[in-house]
């Protein structure tokens, strides 16, 4: 059996300005040396310049071999060591340039390299960087390795900044992993959400692997209203206590939500179930009928439960679930005239639109506070519905994404599914799973309000879209996430359909003469 990496040894850390102490770490052998380059390939970003630094035979290459490889996802790639071609380049995801410096004489043959231009385009792994002063002054990661005296390796970890950041949250997955019986599992990165949270595979040997969600405190930001920031006002989740809270009280009433086989709630770390990797779309990424419609009968099973605003939490304490109130809605509407109107119409709203957006809007919200309310999943979309074929009834919809919810009008998440804002629903299909819905709900209800259904569905579909409109121009702006604008054009047409509710008159002209419809407009 392999051993782990454990912090233990006296080795020194190569001295050079800025750079603090991230880790010291003994490396029982060869796989030890290779788990530490993959998981320190699972922080690394474009941009990033790692330093390795040692005695020939310390661990160098082995250690850049391994970060390779796991972002090429290849464990039998072919990584020469670059001693004469000096620098080898990679194209992985990120993208990833070898450098061994040993024949070099200075910092002036960097650029001889393109060295620069390398670090721009991805990650730079640099082997004896001692012999360009500039490697050491720019990176963010440092690793020192040397033989120990007992066999294996030592490896000294010293960063900068944001890099150490990454790199210290690395090591404590690591670590945290290693508490539930899986110091030696693989890890992999797992893509497919737009928040700041990060999830990765871990592989244990058995058929399944499961899901690391990583998800430290983020900080509330600063006061934008009422001197409250936007992630306390809109009941966004800021740790991972309402995921499993919620999570057990989904489990508990019989929907497949993950289980949870460890926490570290202080420190923002998960592991739970994997529930599996199809969704609710074809292999061409096409909308499935019948899978839609189950999902929609699992929320209409859903909003047929009793559920409590206060949730027990594993381990002590209890979690209320928020309200979702005027002010968590109007300040997600905002996002419209904040973020996207200046955009596609290179002005701001006037004061005096401002005031006729807001009062429109407290209008329909107002409209809204009596309907039927539940729990509120919020991101009930094709990205967060697992498909599972093998299961029955509800529990063949896998739900992952319900940290956010709220105790809201019931409408709100057949509205977010109906209207997908990943892939397009067509019209029929829309008012299919509204049908479908409001029929479920009237065999368990025979007073079931479709009426008000259908009016509290357009204002909240509206509600969304107008909200979805600005995330998609922030997440570029403020995050350099460019890829979701090409969603602009759908969430419009289904705004279009949504518009023509009576309810909405008001909201379509005003939405009218912002030209929000209009093309030109994404």
């Amino acid at each position: 059996m392999t051993r782990s990496a454990t912090a233990l040894t006296r080795e020194p850390m190569i001295a050079a300005d800025g750079l603090e102490e991230i880790a010291r770490l003994e490396l029982g052998d060869a796989a030890a040396t290779e788990r530490l380059g993959a998981d320190l390939a699972m922080m690394l970003r474009p941009g990033d310049v790692v330093a390795l630094c040692g005695d020939l035979g310390a661990g160098k290459s082995t250690l850049a071999r391994a970060a390779i490889r796991h972002l090429a996802r290849d464990a039998s790639l072919e990584v020469p060591s670059p001693t004469y071609t000096l620098v080898q380049a990679y194209d992985t995801a990120p993208k990833i340039a070898h450098f061994d410096l040993y024949r070099i004489g200075g910092d002036d043959e960097l650029d001889e390299l393109g060295f620069d231009e390398l670090v721009e385009a991805g990650i730079a792994l640099v082997e004896w960087p001692q012999n360009a002063p500039r490697v050491l002054s720019q990176a963010g990661l440092v690793v020192s390795l040397d033989m120990a005296a007992g066999g294996g390796r030592v490896a000294v970890l010293g960063g900068r900044g944001e890099a150490a950041e990454r790199a210290r949250r690395t090591l404590a997955i690591r670590s945290f992993l290693a508490g539930a019986g899986l110091a030696d599992a693989e890890r992999r990165r797992f893509f497919g959400d737009a928040s700041t949270r990060r999830y990765e595979t871990v592989h244990t040997g058995t058929a399944e692997p499961l899901i690391l969600m990583d998800a430290p405190h983020q900080p509330d930001g600063p006061p934008v209203r009422d001197g409250l920031p936007y992630s306390r006002i809109a009941h966004l989740a800021e740790d991972v206590i309402p995921f499993v809270a919620i999570a057990d009280a989904l489990t508990a009433a019989g929907f497949a939500a993950p289980a949870i086989h460890r926490a570290d709630l202080d420190h923002g770390l998960l592991l739970i179930e994997h529930l599996g990797d199809e969704t609710l779309l074809d292999a061409a990424g096409r909308p499935v009928a019948e899978r839609y419609e189950a999902a929609v009968l699992c929320l209409a099973d859903l909003h047929e439960t009793a559920w409590p605003s206060d949730l027990p939490v594993a381990g002590g304490g209890v979690y209320t679930v928020p309200l979702f109130d005027p002010g968590a809605m109007a300040i997600e509407v905002d996002l419209l005239p904040d973020w996207y109107l200046p955009r596609a119409k290179g002005r701001t709203a006037t004061a005096a639109e401002r005031a006729s957006f807001a009062g429109i809007w407290a209008d329909l919200f107002a409209e809204v506070r009596a309907t039927e309310t539940s729990l509120v999943l919020r991101d009930f979309h094709s990205p967060n519905v697992i498909w599972r074929p093998r299961e029955t009834g509800r529990r063949r919809i896998g739900l992952i994404d319900f940290q956010d919810a709220v105790i809201g009008p019931s409408a709100y998440d057949v509205a977010a599914l109906a209207q997908d804002a990943r892939v397009d629903v067509p019209a029929a299909l829309e008012a299919r799973l509204r049908e479908a819905y409001v029929a479920r709900r009237t065999a368990g209800d025979p007073g079931f309000d479709a009426a008000g259904f259908e009016r509290a569905y357009s204002i909240m579909a509206a509600q969304r879209a107008s909200k979805v409109l600005g995330i998609f121009v922030r997440l570029l702006e403020r995050d350099g996430k460019p890829q979701y604008l090409r969603h602009i054009p759908r969430i419009k047409t289904y705004l279009g359909r949504t518009l023509g509710h009576p309810s909405l008159a008001a909201l379509k002209a005003l939405y009218a003469a912002w030209g929000v419809l209009d093309d030109e407009a994404s």
